[in-house]
C-alpha cells in the first residue's frame, strides 16, 4: 500500500516536470524517505537519478520540438555540473536546516519576482556571463548537496536573465538539470550506495508522468504557466521556511 502511494508520486514528480520543467526534485526527497522508508542518505541519489532521468528524457522531447536554447543550457550546464560535485562533499558533513532556511527565502524572493515581472519586462534583461556562472554554479552546489535537480531556481534564471520565453526556458531547463543530477551522483556515488531495482522502478514511472506532462505543458499558454510555476515556488519557499523554523523552535 506505501509503496503504490509512493508509486503514484512518482508519476506525480514526471508531471510536474513535464508541465513546469521543475518541481520534481522537490516531491522525491520526500516521498523516498517519509513514504517508501528509504533512508535520507541513500534517497539523496535516488533522487538524482529519477529527477535526472525524467530530465533526460523531457528536455528530448522539448529539443524534438524546438523548445530549447543550447547556448543557455551549455552555459548552464557546465557551471552547474561543477557546482554539483562540490556540493554533494557536503551532504554528510553539514546539517540542512539552516541551509533550507534561505533556500526557502530564496524561493520565495524568485516566485515573488515572476509573479511581478511582466513578460516584457523579463525579456529585456540579456544573460550577463559573470551572473549567469554564479546562478549555474549556486544552484549546482545545491543540487549535489540535496539532492535536488534545482529547475526552481534554473527555470526563473532563464526567464528572468536569460530572457527566454517560458516554453523554451521549460525545455532548456529540463537540460540542465538532468546534467546536473548526474554531476551530483557521480559525487555521490564515492559516499553510498542504493537500491537500484526499485530506483529504476520510480524512474519508469515518473517518465510515464514526464510524456504526459510535456503534452499538457504544449497545450497550455505560456503565461499561464509561468504563473503557475511562480505560484508554486512561493508556496514551496513557504513550507520550507515554516518547516525548518517549526523544528528549530521544538
Amino acid at each position: 500500500m506505501t509503496m503504490g502511494l509512493a508509486l503514484a508520486l512518482a508519476a506525480l514528480i514526471g508531471l510536474s516536470l513535464g508541465l513546469l520543467g521543475s518541481g520534481g526534485s522537490m516531491i522525491t526527497l520526500p516521498v523516498l524517505v517519509y513514504i517508501a522508508g528509504i533512508p535520507a542518505q541513500q534517497a539523496v541519489g535516488m533522487s538524482l537519478v529519477i529527477v535526472g532521468g525524467t530530465s533526460a528524457v523531457g528536455g528530448l522531447l522539448n529539443i524534438r520540438q524546438g523548445a530549447f536554447n543550447l547556448r543557455m543550457a551549455t552555459f548552464f550546464s557546465l557551471s552547474g555540473m561543477a557546482g554539483a560535485l562540490v556540493g554533494a562533499k557536503f551532504t554528510h558533513l553539514v546539517s540542512a536546516p539552516i541551509l533550507l532556511l534561505l533556500f526557502g527565502t530564496l524561493m520565495l524572493v524568485v516566485g515573488t519576482r515572476m509573479l511581478c515581472g511582466g513578460e516584457a519586462t523579463v525579456q529585456s534583461h540579456p544573460c550577463h556571463p559573470s551572473r549567469c556562472l554564479a546562478a549555474g554554479i549556486a544552484v549546482g552546489v545545491l543540487t549535489g548537496f540535496l539532492g535536488v535537480g534545482g529547475g526552481f531556481l534554473i527555470l526563473p534564471a532563464l526567464v528572468l536573465f536569460a530572457g527566454l520565453d517560458m516554453k523554451s526556458a521549460i525545455g532548456t531547463s529540463l537540460a540542465v538539470i538532468a546534467l546536473n543530477c548526474l554531476g551530483g551522483l557521480i559525487g555521490q556515488l564515492r559516499y553510498v550506495n542504493f537500491d537500484w531495482p526499485i530506483t529504476l522502478v520510480f524512474l519508469g514511472v515518473s517518465i510515464v508522468g514526464m510524456f504526459v506532462g510535456t503534452a499538457l505543458a504544449n497545450r497550455l499558454p505560456a503565461m499561464l504557466l509561468r504563473r503557475g510555476f511562480a505560484w508554486c515556488v512561493v508556496l514551496l519557499g513557504v513550507a520550507l521556511i515554516g518547516r525548518n523554523l517549526f523544528s528549530s523552535v521544538a
